[in-house]
């Protein structure tokens, strides 16, 4: 074979290896430097991932707080409201009873003869329908000056036991009726039950 055939056949092989190896060599940067951004941004990705997963469970237990604490507070509110209807119905119990037309015997000219002193005789009282018999055969002989004054008893409807004491315009009376006095009882509990349930427990 002739010497420069060999030459030139020994460049072109040299030049086709040489730049094989450099289109080589840009490939496998090319290559690397993709690695390097898929790694960043696995890693990138893998971050966002975690954080995320810590913010879930940060607000999962936030709001599972959060809903005990409300199951808390509904569980103490349902408790009062079960303790307050026990305590009303007790209270009305036990007014029906003692506010009976032997208590009213012994209350009601004390209650007449006070208010009398202070110049107020224009008065009504109010009673039970089923105690006002008794009470006017008892009050006649018991307030009969008072009675000539202008003293009147009167049904008071609606309710069980107890009385109500007034003017007779309506200006300005006091009820001392079953239910009014078990509303300023239950009131009076109700506040002292809110404040014993609102206690922190020791």
């Amino acid at each position: 074979m002739d010497i420069r055939v060999q030459e030139l056949l020994d460049k072109i092989k040299h030049d086709g290896v040489e730049s094989a190896e450099v289109e080589a060599g840009k490939i496998r940067g090319e290559a690397e430097k993709e690695r390097i951004r898929l790694v960043e941004d696995a890693r990138k990705e893998a971050k966002a991932i975690v954080e995320k997963a810590k913010a879930d469970a940060k607000r999962e237990e936030e709001s599972g707080k959060a809903a005990l604490g409300q199951a808390s507070r509904d569980l103490v509110l349902a408790f009062r409201g079960e303790i307050e209807k026990v305590l009303a119905a007790l209270v009305r119990a036990e007014l029906d009873t003692a506010f009976d037309a032997d208590v009213l015997k012994k209350a009601l000219p004390a209650i007449v003869e006070a208010w009398a002193k202070d110049g107020r005789d224009d008065l009504s009282v109010l009673v039970p329908e089923k105690d006002l018999k008794a009470l006017e055969v008892f009050f006649r002989d018991k307030l009969t000056e008072r009675l000539k004054q202008g003293v009147e008893l009167k049904p008071l409807r609606g309710t069980k036991a107890g009385f109500r004491i007034g003017q007779k315009d309506g200006a300005a009376y006091y009820d001392f009726s079953a239910e009014a006095v078990a509303g300023m009882l239950g009131s009076y509990l109700n506040s002292r039950l809110a404040a014993i349930v609102a206690m922190p427990a020791n």
